[in-house]
């Protein structure tokens, strides 16, 4: 006859939301963070962290951060010749200025990032 072990309690496999998933991403890729320190901290195998990754990048929803920042007047003893710049306006809500230095793959890929086509 054999042996039979049955285990009670909590299940092992915990479910991670998609808020959840986002938010561990956000952490693990922030600047000045890593992936080990923010595996350990939500007790996650970092193999799972770059699955997640992978598996929003394929899904199209994209996981791009962009911070935008305010501009700020300089103060200069001449006036600053004005720097050569293509500008994207997106439904009047949103200005990109990229400039002319920027490889043209560069440039496509921030226009992808923010979901114009």
């Amino acid at each position: 006859m054999s042996h039979v072990t049955l285990l009670t309690g909590p299940e092992r496999r915990r479910r991670w939301s998609e808020e959840d998933q986002c938010r561990i991403l956000a952490a693990a890729f922030a600047p000045g963070s890593t992936v080990a320190a923010v595996a350990r901290q939500y007790d996650v195998a970092t193999s799972l962290i770059y699955k997640w990754r992978r598996t929003m990048r394929a899904r199209g929803t994209g996981f791009a951060e962009v911070v935008v920042v305010p501009d700020e007047p300089v103060a200069t003893s001449r006036p600053a010749a004005p720097a050569a710049v293509i500008e994207l306006e997106i439904a009047g809500k949103m200005l990109l200025r990229i400039p002319l230095t920027t490889p043209p793959t560069l440039a496509a890929a921030m226009v992808k990032a923010l979901g114009v086509s």
